[in-house]
């Protein structure tokens, strides 16, 4: 779903400032070679939710592209500024750390000066049973970019461009030796005979936010649950399946292809979402 753009305040390298006073370098490398870290994080009643998970995994990205780390007190203050200042107190926050000005070409400034951006948006309202692809190209899990959640986001908009051309919500790959991997802008998790199975890190999917805090709960839930390497086919196989992300929580699988999932959302999904909300209850949107 496309968010149009509207005149929306944002925090630039330390300032709010309105979003089309936002002056940024024509050398900037996070435009010119997509050389940038990000987060997408949601706000719960003003605060930046699982803000310790997302720094780490940010700070993890950061150190795999070489580039310098912001100051943490200040963006979690501008998340919230944020936040506030576009009502957006339910809405989605998106940080974004690029390696600033530098050469016209893959070469890096010998002094970087990093771009930090803070912006947001309403979050997303998803259809209650998602709609999923496979798409026949593959996610290079080898790459030293797997894992990283980088601004080099091409590959993962193509793949969102093909699932909408075919009226779906999302699309899945798998990785070069062909096991499932990831969605793209989720993760994906499928219940076989009661146990709750997701590919593992090593298969090249991100380490997701939302991913590590259903495994969490559903060790808790006593629910038997493994990181195992899957074939595509296991999600249409499957007896339950779901996507996880930042903005989605947990989010039926109703169809696959041409394939609908009997059981959507079936009774351990159920449970989980139930779970969930008891633990982190919070609207979906703001009113």
């Amino acid at each position: 779903m496309a968010e149009g753009i509207t005149r929306t305040v944002v925090w630039h390298n330390g300032r709010l400032v309105r979003a089309e006073d936002v002056r940024l370098s024509p050398f900037d490398q996070g435009l010119t070679i997509g050389l940038g870290a990000f987060e997408t994080l949601v706000a719960a009643g003003g605060e930046p939710f699982a803000f310790s998970r997302h720094w780490n995994r940010l700070a993890h990205s950061c150190r795999g592209l070489g580039l310098p780390l912001p100051d943490r007190t200040a963006v979690a203050d501008a998340l919230r500024a944020v936040a506030a200042a576009n009502h957006h107190h339910y809405g989605r926050l998106r940080l974004t750390v690029t390696a600033g000005p530098g050469p016209l070409g893959s070469d890096r400034a010998a002094e970087p000066q990093p771009t930090c951006l803070v912006a947001s948006a309403p979050r997303p309202v998803w259809p209650p049973l998602a709609h999923v692809i496979l798409l026949p190209w593959a996610r290079h899990h080898h790459s030293p970019l797997a894992g990283l959640k980088s601004t080099s986001y091409a590959e993962n908009s193509l793949a969102l461009a093909e699932a909408r051309r075919r009226h779906a919500d999302e699309a899945l790959l798998a990785n070069t030796s062909g096991n499932l991997c990831e969605g793209s802008g989720s993760n994906v998790f499928v219940v076989r005979d009661g146990r709750l199975l997701t590919p593992p890190l090593a298969d090249g999917c991100l380490a997701g936010v939302t991913r590590a805090l259903v495994l969490e709960l559903a060790r808790d839930l006593g629910i038997e649950c493994a990181e195992s390497s899957l074939l595509p086919a296991a999600v249409s196989e499957a007896d339950e399946a779901f996507l996880t992300s930042t903005t989605r929580d947990i989010h039926p699988i109703g169809r696959i292809d041409d394939t609908r999932l009997a059981a959507a959302p079936g009774p351990l999904t159920r449970r989980l979402q139930q779970a969930w909300h008891e633990r982190f209850p919070a609207p979906i949107i703001d009113p």
